[in-house]
């Protein structure tokens, strides 16, 4: 069957190099080239046929979305940013999807569902399901560090502090990113255990209870709060 052919545009290197990852992972896409700003996009979608593009809004000079506006025939759009308030926006715009970064190889799988069922293409196989290593996706995930995306695997992470409207992600080193700690223990697994208004756990590097505080495989000591302390002993006890 024919293939998606796909454009990356991002000014960030590590973000490009995540997308066409992804891109290699699933037999039906193509990825022609990468750009790093919109008039290198425009350049190429004179001269090469592109039915996908994943397009960045923070990039220099013009943006991604007005790119968008300056299109009169565009490919399908799915936008790759850390900015959600450009949403409603490129959805006016007709994108297919909005991915906000750092997402996930099954959220970018999702993403090129919808574009596949627009363009009414079918995977290269009629008679077998789409199958995409996910492997290690299942035991890790990316976060954003600065201008950076970082790949952690959850078995190294010890714990997690809330600060603010960031958290910082303690592995054998710290990592700061931007989200609150409720919205960052919706995308881990169940060993993961908030013992603290400000602290959540790995339970499998629970080393000790002493108190009111636990330490781990680490030696690190974290505070225990008194209204999460019943549901640690539970867990303790099953």
């Amino acid at each position: 069957m024919e293939k998606i052919r796909c454009l990356i545009a991002d000014d960030e290197p590590i973000a490009r190099q995540i997308i066409e990852n992804y891109i290699k992972d699933i037999p039906y896409l193509e990825l022609v080239t990468t750009c790093k700003n919109a008039f290198e996009v425009m350049e190429v979608l004179q001269k090469e046929q592109i039915d996908l593009l994943f397009l960045d809004i923070n990039m220099p000079k013009f943006s991604g979305i007005s790119l968008l506006k300056s299109l009169a025939k565009k490919p399908e759009v799915i936008i790759t940013t850390a900015y959600p308030e450009y949403a409603i926006e490129g959805f006016e715009l007709a994108v297919t999807d909005y991915l906000l970064k750092p997402f996930s190889l099954e959220r970018f799988l999702q993403a090129i569902v919808k574009v596949q069922q627009k363009l009414k293409t079918t995977p290269v196989s009629n008679t077998q399901p789409i199958t995409v290593n996910k492997e290690n996706e299942a035991n890790s995930l990316f976060v954003k560090s600065d201008k950076k995306i970082i790949k952690l695997n959850f078995d190294e992470i010890y714990y997690v502090e809330a600060y603010g409207n960031y958290i910082k992600i303690y592995t054998d080193t710290m990592i700061l990113t931007p989200q609150t700690l409720t919205e960052f223990l919706t995308k881990l697994p169940n060993n993961f255990l908030r013992i603290h208004k400000s602290f959540a756990i790995n339970f499998n590097h629970l080393k000790l209870i002493d108190g009111n505080q636990v330490r781990l495989g680490n030696n690190k000591i974290v505070p225990v709060g008194k209204s999460y302390r019943k549901e640690l002993i539970k867990q303790i006890e099953e």
